[in-house]
């Protein structure tokens, strides 16, 4: 079985809520974080699958199409190639809170799907993320979970904390 990274993508990938951008509903909207790119890359040059896992309500909101938002996902793949990167996957819950569905995070339903479909050892995974609902996936999927900060001092019940994605994944891969 294989062992697994999951990546919530806005605020942990992406910038989002910045002076740059406020939400990504486009791929001109999409900009990866400081030291991603080569995050991502050490993370596959270490033999760990990747796997991005979002929450999208804006699509339910309607301020945008699955088309949409594949093409930013297209975006984002581009940007990470340009670093010798790439997510293996990629999974996206298009509902809004009040649906119960089975994928929206803090549910696990997109980190069990992934883990089926690419056979991944959950208890050997991470879930990596910025808020409370990537943690809550993550520990309710059967992963270690990992707190990224961005210098934010809120106090979130992680396995592991790190200020960015790089300082995880040199901390993982080593």
């Amino acid at each position: 079985m294989n062992r697994a990274v999951f990546l919530d993508r806005d605020g942990v990938v992406n910038e989002v809520l910045s002076k740059r951008v406020k939400f990504v509903n486009s791929p001109e909207d999409f900009h990866l974080l400081p030291g991603v790119g080569e995050a991502i890359r050490k993370l596959n040059e270490s033999g760990w699958k990747v796997f991005v896992v979002t929450n999208q309500g804006g699509i339910a909101l309607g301020y945008m199409t699955e088309d949409e938002l594949g093409r930013i996902h297209e975006e984002m793949e581009q940007q990470l190639s340009g670093f010798g990167a790439h997510v293996d996957d990629i999974a996206y819950c298009p509902h809004m809170t009040e649906t119960g569905c089975r994928c929206r995070k803090p549910k696990p339903g997109m980190l069990l799907e992934l883990a089926d479909k690419h056979d991944i050892d959950l208890s050997r995974s991470y879930m990596a993320g910025d808020r409370e609902p990537d943690i809550g996936a993550g520990r309710n999927a059967g992963t270690k979970t990992v707190f990224i900060s961005h210098g934010q001092q809120q106090k979130v019940a992680a396995d592991e904390h790190f200020p960015d994605l790089a300082a995880f994944a040199h901390w993982v891969a080593d």
